[in-house]
């Protein structure tokens, strides 16, 4: 009798015979088909770009990088650190035919496009301006 055998009363079964014969299934079959179904998708989806820019539009440096844009200063906040205060402004990005917003930090943003700041400056006091025509008509 071998040791396994006395000590827990059955014979040792190797992992092939753990499985019952015909319950077991064949999975590699199954996986390669999924798998090529994957690659054509993947494929399909590398051949029809959803935007497409003429060339002419984007100005590509020698790095092969490019410059977003900005085109309007949405919001700023003021977010408070331990020993100082942070100015960030919300900018409306456009290229390549999408808009995105992001944070960014206000002193770099004036640096570099202080155009923005004069035209946000001037609907601030646009808007200031109906808000005081609407609260003196209000009383």
């Amino acid at each position: 009798m071998a040791p396994y055998e006395a000590l827990y009363g059955r014979k040792c079964r190797s992992p092939i015979g753990w499985f019952d014969v015909g319950k077991t299934k064949l999975l590699g079959p199954e996986l390669v088909q999924q798998a090529v179904e994957k690659v054509k998708l993947i494929q399909e989806r590398l051949r029809d770009p959803s935007c497409i820019s003429p060339i002419e539009d984007i100005q590509v440096t020698e790095d092969l990088s490019y410059e977003e844009i900005p085109v309007v200063i949405l919001d700023r906040q003021i977010r408070k650190l331990r020993t100082k205060e942070v100015a960030s402004v919300k900018v409306l990005w456009r290229n390549n035919n999408i808009e995105e917003m992001t944070w960014e930090a206000e002193e770099d943003m004036k640096s570099r496009y202080p155009h923005l700041f004069e035209s946000s400056r001037d609907m601030l006091e646009t808007n200031m301006a109906g808000v005081a025509q609407i609260s003196t008509r209000d009383s």
